[in-house]
């Protein structure tokens, strides 16, 4: 197994988590569920708001189980090359989170919508790292299939 196929497993291992923590405990604070975010518990107060709320996670829950069967099968059946264009394609994806979610999330954090606080930076710590992970194991790809 190659490097990127091992990136994109463990990538794929912890999003089928999120998934998982999204479709039977969304209000928990673990996974980037949406237990962080104090408007969630409010939600449950107006039935037509939670129910939007829920099909929101619920979408959100099912695109990220459609990428997680599709790095399956990039893995199981795809070839080097598609190997990395998707870690490529992970890297510009996931950096998204910068342009709009990231300045939402710390808007809400500064004004104590997220519980606890600071969360937002830890959160673009880690969205940070992802992208710091896959580019070390794609430029280790890359050096290797160099020499």
């Amino acid at each position: 197994m190659d490097v990127l196929s091992a990136a994109l497993i463990v990538f794929g291992t912890l999003e089928l988590l999120n998934v998982l923590l999204l479709y039977f405990a969304p209000g928990t604070r673990r996974g980037n569920a949406v237990g962080v975010f104090r408007a969630y518990a409010k939600s449950k107060l107006d039935p037509e708001v939670h129910a939007f709320v829920t099909y929101l996670v619920n979408w959100v829950a099912g695109t990220k189980l459609i990428f997680v069967a599709l790095l399956v099968g990039i893995v199981i059946v795809g070839s080097p090359t598609i190997r990395v264009f998707s870690v490529v394609a992970l890297i510009f994806s996931i950096l998204t989170f910068y342009w709009r979610l990231y300045p939402a999330i710390r808007t809400m954090d500064e004004e104590g919508q997220i519980e606890p606080r600071g969360y937002s930076r830890s959160l673009g710590i880690m969205i940070g790292g992802f992208i710091a992970a896959f580019a070390i194991v794609l430029a280790v790809y890359l050096w290797s299939q160099v020499r």
